[in-house]
């Protein structure tokens, strides 16, 4: 027979009085008007930023005060975090969240940013197995922590249309893995939409295999026929940084990404 667990009055009080101050911060916070040099450091460091719609450019500000209200930076082998490594990091992530539901990254908390790639530590894989440290540009884990290189999350954010994005690809890594795990194919809104995207994803997948094995120079990086969640995160770069390709070259994985994430970026890139 189960007990029955009490909680103190007292005890329900400060829990309430806490959530209640915390969702008063909150509301301060995204009440306050868009800090003017935030909007400075994106337009400097996001030349696509400038050809939003004005009604994006403000959902993305909202976006952008939520995540830095959230999420915690950390300044890693000696980097010292400023409002402008902060700002355009949210900016390019807000990106991929102008038109999705659920939340600004839920299962994220920590965003830990090097001055320039880092060594990645052995990292145990499923079969108990350690892989050699390897030197990254970012890492997405799934304890809810994004590692980024600062040189190349500014070099990304400044050529908009090269294809290469690191805060896009990690990020697409966040939302794929939103459940907790890497999948082949990752939540959409739609059950119905599962068939299309497992039969495009196969089939865009294999090409690309096909290409890089033959040396063929595609769209999207060779990098994403590694495996299907890279296959994801190479394709979301692919698709904000080279839309009008990719609308042509590939279309119905084009627009498999265009109602995942609700945007039309060959609409306003023009790569």
């Amino acid at each position: 027979m189960y007990g029955v667990l009490l909680i103190p009055a007292a005890a329900i009080a400060v829990f309430v009085v806490i959530r209640t101050m915390k969702r008063r911060r909150r509301e301060k916070a995204l009440s306050t008007p868009f800090d003017p040099q935030w909007e400075k450091y994106i337009e400097k460091n996001m030349p696509v930023y400038r050809k939003l719609p004005a009604s994006l450019r403000e959902k993305l500000q909202h976006l952008v005060k939520i995540f830095l209200y959230e999420k915690v930076f950390e300044g890693c082998a000696g980097l010292v975090l400023t409002d402008e490594i902060r700002v355009t990091i949210a900016a390019q992530a807000c990106i991929l969240l102008l038109d999705r539901e659920g939340g600004c990254y839920p299962g994220l908390d920590s965003i830990l940013v090097y001055p320039g790639a880092f060594i990645a530590a052995n990292v145990k894989d499923d079969k108990g197995y350690f892989s050699e440290a390897q030197i990254h540009i970012g890492e997405a884990w799934r304890t809810g922590v994004i590692i980024l290189a600062w040189d190349e999350v500014l070099h990304g954010a400044l050529d908009p249309m090269d294809g290469h994005n690191v805060v896009l690809h990690e990020f697409a890594h966040q939302l794929d893995q939103e459940d907790g795990i890497s999948k082949k194919v990752p939540v959409v809104k739609k059950n119905s939409s599962y068939l299309s995207w497992a039969r495009v994803f196969s089939v865009e997948f294999a090409a690309l295999g096909e290409e890089a094995v033959r040396g063929i120079e595609s769209v999207m990086d060779a990098y994403g026929a590694t495996n299907l969640p890279e296959f994801f995160a190479v394709a979301t770069e692919t698709f904000v940084e080279k839309p009008r390709q990719m609308k042509i070259k590939h279309t119905e994985l084009y627009d498999l990404l265009k109602e995942y994430y609700g945007i039309d970026p060959a609409d306003w890139t023009g790569d």
